[in-house]
C-alpha cells in the first residue's frame, strides 16, 4: 500500500487556477496509474485524468484542454494544473493510485486513495 497526501484544494473565481498535488509514501515507479477523480455533492466519484507509468494521459471530456496532469516519479507526486475553472468543477478532488498485479490466477488491482481536497469554484 501506498499513502497519498493531497494539497493545493482551494476558492476560485470562474476563470481561475488551481495546481493540485499528491505525493506518496514510497516510490511510484511501479504503479500502473496515477489519477485524480471528483466527487460533487450528491453525485458519484468520476475520473478526471490518469497518467500511466509509460506517459500515457487521459482526460474526461469535460476537462479536456482546461486540466493537465503531470507524474513526476522522482518526486514521487502527482500534479493536476487546472485553468479557466468553471462552477461545475467544484468537488472533492481525490489522488488514486492504481497498481495492476499479474498471477496464475489473473489481474489484481491494487487502489490506494488520498484524503480528498476541497475545489470550489465560485463567484
Amino acid at each position: 500500500q501506498v499513502q497519498l497526501v493531497e494539497s493545493g484544494g482551494g476558492l476560485v473565481t470562474p476563470g481561475g487556477s488551481l495546481t493540485l498535488s499528491c505525493t506518496a509514501s514510497r516510490s511510484i515507479l511501479s504503479v500502473n496509474t496515477m489519477g485524480w477523480y471528483r466527487q460533487a455533492p450528491g453525485k458519484q466519484r468520476e475520473l478526471v485524468a490518469l497518467a500511466a507509468s509509460g506517459g500515457w494521459t487521459n482526460y474526461t471530456d469535460s476537462v479536456k484542454g482546461r486540466f493537465t496532469i503531470s507524474r513526476d516519479n522522482a518526486k514521487k507526486t502527482v500534479y493536476l494544473q487546472m485553468n479557466d475553472l468553471k462552477l461545475e468543477d467544484t468537488a472533492v478532488y481525490y489522488c488514486n493510485a492504481r497498481k495492476v498485479i499479474y498471477s496464475d490466477d489473473g489481474p489484481h488491482v491494487l487502489d490506494d486513495w488520498g484524503q480528498g481536497t476541497q475545489v470550489t469554484v465560485s463567484s
